[in-house]
């Protein structure tokens, strides 16, 4: 099924790799100004890649992006508009991966999942993670 983007209005509220989605060589799919870089890393077998580290540079990150790849089980993950319509429901399994950009979003479990989930941080606490949203039914 490849690599999918959901847009609105000329915003981007999401990605998605499908669990199927093989590409010939490392491939990221978000721009490259994008506070979150999500792609995929292919490479042959014998491939090495010298031991190395990242250099610290000072980063302004206004937005908050997530990052969910489904390990097992299915879920629903609805995304709204700013004005709380639903623009689309995406059913994920074993495999896909999606990355929420903007917007709200909601999950529904539909057979019980496990995701690996990744946000930049620090985190700020509980109470300060989440604002609940009231969105048109």
């Amino acid at each position: 099924m490849g690599v999918e983007s959901i847009e609105y209005n000329g915003i981007r509220y999401a990605e998605i790799i499908w669990g199927d989605t093989q590409v010939e060589h490392t491939t990221f799919f978000s721009p490259a100004d994008s506070s979150f870089q999500f792609g995929l890393l292919s490479h042959k077998a014998g491939f090495v890649e010298p031991p190395h580290s990242h250099r610290t540079v000072s980063r302004a990150i206004e937005d908050l992006q997530q990052m969910f790849v489904v390990q097992h089980g299915v879920v629903a993950v609805q995304l709204y508009s700013d004005e709380g319509e639903l623009l689309r429901e995406v059913i994920l399994k074993s495999g896909d991966a999606i990355v929420l950009i903007h917007g709200v979003h909601a999950i529904q479990v539909i057979e019980d999942m496990q995701c690996i989930s990744v946000k930049q941080g620090p985190f700020l606490g509980t109470e300060y993670d989440k604002v609940f949203v009231e969105v048109k039914r």
